[in-house]
């Protein structure tokens, strides 16, 4: 019993049958071919002469990057047609900016800034218009010049034409200094305006970097340019002061955190983002971020969601102290010791205390002076 036991087990098993074992069947002639064709003095040469596999990856590498931009302009084209065509049929006027868009040859920009501001923030306007916002001529010259595009970023109110939209239409007719946003205004909605934000700027401006900016800080634009011109070799970079603050789940606290069970336990901390108050992004994220609207997630917190969005993404984080330096005299003592600040807030106000009465103060102090930004290369 034992034998035949093992007989039959054998006979479960099935030979496997050898795939690069030349088989036997077949004429003597085929074999004689299949030897010759292995055997041959060309055969032989090729084999033995090394191909330039570097160089081969080199030219293959350079056309693939060489297809990436062409499909990212292709997506950026798309998307500001796009965004034209959602204006038009809500019933929106189209600004002369989004007008020239339309057009296949888009003018190539350095940077466009945009200052984040509500409707209650007229004296911070004015006071950043008397600092370090060029205005009338000078904002058309450094956008011919340098190409600097600078707006104010503002939506409209939840009863779109009342008394705020036409406060603001008002004050854009006079200084013509304001990039408007199909976004109901609200602190409860800077994560969605923040991303309305890149997605138009990015579709009315082909530009290598993406700036925001809040209105209650100060900006040296020209040391914010040479900064920003360091990166702009770098496809996907995002560039500003990186934190990585508590994930706050307590009720009624500030920066509060609904979706705090996201990030683990009790007492854990965000990914690293950069903080809210000045913060750049390269051509290819803003695209990303243009395409992709619908689908990113928003949390509480503008920054974090900006963070969040690339998450995943091979994407540099540039941590420059330089873009939150303190008010004087810090700001003041860097100056005079040739490390000019890009930007200066005080973190205790989250922007500068009192800052339509103290910008002057602070730009007379800290600003990099007018000549700076009409002499500096991009």
């Amino acid at each position: 019993m034992l034998v035949v036991s093992k007989i039959r087990l054998m006979r479960m098993w099935t030979v496997p049958e050898a795939k690069d074992i030349i088989r036997t069947t077949g004429t003597g002639e085929d074999k004689i071919k299949l030897l010759a064709g292995d055997c041959s003095p060309k055969t032989m040469n090729e084999r033995q002469q090394p191909k330039d596999i570097l160089g081969e990856v080199s030219k293959t590498h350079n056309a693939i990057q060489t297809l990436d931009k062409t499909i990212s302009n292709l997506e950026m084209e798309l998307a500001a047609a796009r965004a034209t065509q959602e204006l038009i049929l809500n019933g929106s006027p189209i600004s002369e900016d989004m007008k020239l868009t339309g057009s296949s040859g888009r003018r190539k920009y350095f940077m466009v800034v945009g200052v984040n501001t509500a409707f209650s923030s007229r004296k911070r306007r004015d006071s950043v218009r008397s600092t370090w916002m060029p205005q009338g001529e000078k904002r058309k010259k450094l956008e011919e010049e340098k190409g600097v595009i600078m707006r104010f970023v503002i939506g409209h109110s939840a009863t779109s034409g009342g008394i705020l939209d036409k406060a603001i239409e008002a004050e854009d007719r006079k200084h013509g200094d304001f990039m408007r946003l199909d976004h109901v205004e609200g602190y409860l909605e800077l994560s969605a305006k923040t991303k309305i934000y890149f997605a138009t700027a990015a579709s009315m401006w082909d530009a290598e970097f993406y700036v925001k900016v809040d209105d209650d800080i100060h900006v040296n634009i020209a040391t914010l340019g040479t900064t920003l011109a360091r990166h702009r070799s770098k496809p996907r970079v995002y560039i500003g002061c990186m934190k990585s603050g508590p994930v706050l789940a307590q009720k009624g606290v500030r920066y509060h955190e609904p979706e705090h069970w996201k990030f683990g336990e009790a007492g854990n901390r965000y990914f690293r983002h950069a903080t809210g108050q000045l913060y750049a992004v390269s051509k290819d994220l803003a695209t990303y971020i243009s395409i992709n609207q619908h689908v990113l997630h928003k949390y509480a917190n503008e920054d974090v969601s900006l963070g969040s969005w690339f998450i995943g993404l091979d994407v540099e984080h540039i941590d420059d102290r330089r873009l939150c330096c303190g008010t004087p005299p810090d700001c003041e003592w860097k100056a005079q010791a040739g490390n000019i600040c890009v930007a200066s807030f005080d973190w205790s106000c989250s922007g500068i205390c009192r800052s339509a009465e103290r910008m002057r103060e602070v730009h007379n102090r800290c600003g990099e002076g007018e000549n700076a930004l009409w002499s500096a290369v991009f």
